[in-house]
């Protein structure tokens, strides 16, 4: 028998999957409805979040009850986001320049490390493995496919980075083209990159398309279970 928690969870989640899929017949006010409850859920869900895991424990509780250490580290933060709501005011808003400076250098630092930490030495790592035919022998793979896979990631990497050098020289005519072995490398390096990208694509796709598979199972389970108990 379905309780009455699973039931009214059923037809909440019936009635929004019935508001999602009117968007096949165009944007209407009954998705819009759906669209709008999904964000204010996500946002009220974020807030709560921040409340209770950042501002309240790293926050408030080092203020009222940490140490003198603890107290001067929690103001700083503090402090900062005093000075960001001052923006508000045209007057006051130079004195959020220095906090904003702050959050900038430091989320660009953060980036170009993780783009160098988490992006490119893997790659080279990857790649580089990609030679180590002892390895591929371990597992059954030939030494020479494994150099050929290894080549064709290697050239992969290559062409692709070179798709993205924008260094070009004037021509007699005005226009900008960039040298020729650079202009073939460049246009290797797009096939490669349409084939990660059409990779992509068909990836997000499946993904979709298991997420709707698996909500029209539910939908089937749930009128089956709630049949089957009448």
């Amino acid at each position: 028998m379905i309780f009455q928690p699973d039931l009214i969870t059923g037809v909440i989640s019936f009635i929004f999957t019935l508001l999602i899929f009117s968007y096949l017949i165009g944007d209407n006010p009954l998705f819009r409805i759906a669209v709008y409850i999904f964000v204010g859920v996500s946002a009220g869900y974020v807030a709560a979040i921040a409340l209770w895991q950042v501002i309240v424990p790293r926050l408030a509780y080092p203020l009222v009850f940490g140490s003198m250490n603890e107290k001067i580290f929690a103001a700083i933060p503090l402090l900062g986001s005093l000075f960001i709501l001052l923006k508000v005011s045209s007057r006051m808003a130079g004195v959020a320049r220095m906090t904003m400076a702050f959050l900038v250098g430091t989320g660009a630092a953060v980036i170009v490390a993780g783009a160098v930490m988490g992006t490119l030495i893997p790659q080279v790592g990857a790649t580089i493995n990609f030679f180590d035919l002892n390895a591929a022998v371990a597992v059954g793979i030939s030494k020479g496919e494994a150099f050929g896979n290894g080549l064709v990631v290697l050239f992969g990497a290559i062409f692709s980075l070179v798709y993205f050098h924008f260094g070009a020289s004037p021509k007699a005519d005005g226009s900008m083209r960039r040298f020729g072995l650079i202009e073939i490398a460049a246009w290797v390096g797009r096939i490669f990159i349409g084939i990660t990208l059409g990779a992509i694509f068909a990836g997000v796709y499946a993904a979709a398309l298991t997420a709707l598979i698996e909500r029209i199972a539910s939908i089937i389970n749930f009128f089956s279970n709630l049949f089957g108990n009448f």
